[in-house]
């Protein structure tokens, strides 16, 4: 059965394509939208959106074990660490980084379970907390900074989150590319730095994966995550466009790109076509035009895995 191109889960580009393209059927397409990764990233970006409504409806606590250990007040477990004994201690420590897995929930707590029960998820009133407390969130950027480093990635401006390569960069890729679990640990991070506050970090870390992976041809494990989890964490629907864009741009083969609007793509890519068939060399007359059209379809990608 074949399904329409447009992902309902994807929020994207609504109040911009109001007449939309009528969905068209094709034959050998074998790039497919993974819905299981739209569901996941709809679901964290409307948990974040109902932070700011009035009504609470979660039961009372008497701790804030996330942001207790942000204060200095408690380790975590089972690791057993302060966090800033694990910014002076485990900086540079790649080894330890790549195989250790019950760190990464204590340094970039998120609304969902991951591997280390140990850990706590966020709750509401602790977010909103955790988002007030600005030597909370100068810790949470030293943690982001130190797993930046482990990635090959600096952080050059604090104020903007623009991001480049390190000078270890080349080594670092080999390992990023190499194990798949550093997938899922960016996309928390990225769920992290916009749930508590600091969602200025997600664009720009997200524009130079996908400069990586699309424009510079590296981290080619890491592409897909790219594409279907990093791009859908950006809270600021303006920046995500923008990056749906520039992914749209670099993106080959072009008619297979799947994120995004059917709008949107459909009309982008029969406006790059028109342009390229008119263009014609500097000095010579433009060569006839031709109608050049292509369109295609999306189906829906049955979700047999979740992060």
């Amino acid at each position: 059965m074949e399904l329409d191109d447009e992902c309902e889960f994807d929020s994207t580009w609504e109040d911009e394509y109001e007449y939309k393209t009528p969905n068209k059927k094709f034959c050998g397409r074998s790039r497919r939208r993974n819905m299981c990764a739209a569901k996941d990233m709809q679901d964290f970006r409307h948990r974040v959106r109902n932070l700011d409504n009035d009504y609470d409806d979660e039961p009372s606590q008497s701790r804030f074990y996330n942001l207790e250990f942000y204060r200095g007040l408690i380790k975590s477990s089972p690791d057993d660490f302060h966090i800033d004994k694990f910014h002076k201690q485990w900086k540079g420590r790649y080894d330890k980084l790549e195989n250790c897995h019950s760190y990464i929930q204590w340094l970039f707590p998120i609304q969902e379970r991951g591997m280390n029960w140990r850990a706590h998820v966020l709750t509401k009133k602790e977010i909103k907390l955790f988002r007030k407390d600005e030597e909370a969130k100068r810790k949470l950027v030293e943690s982001y900074k130190l797993m930046l480093d482990f990635y090959g990635i600096r952080l050059v401006d604090e104020t903007t989150g623009e991001v480049k390569r390190a000078d270890n960069w080349k080594e670092r890729f080999k390992d990023l590319n190499r194990y798949s679990h550093n997938n899922l640990r960016i996309t928390r991070i990225l769920k992290c730095l916009g749930t508590l506050g600091l969602k200025h970090y997600q664009a720009p870390l997200v524009r130079f994966f996908l400069d990586e992976t699309l424009v510079n041809g590296q981290l080619q494990h890491v592409k897909q995550s790219v594409l279907d989890y990093f791009m859908f964490a950006v809270l600021d629907k303006s920046e995500r466009r923008e990056l749906v864009r520039f992914a749209f741009k670099h993106f080959k083969p072009r008619e297979q790109f799947v994120w995004g609007s059917g709008g949107f793509r459909h009309g982008r890519h029969k406006q790059t076509a028109r342009v390229e068939s008119c263009q014609g060399r500097a000095g010579l007359p433009p060569k006839k035009k031709q109608k050049t059209e292509h369109t295609f379809s999306i189906k829906s990608l049955i979700c047999t895995s979740r992060r």
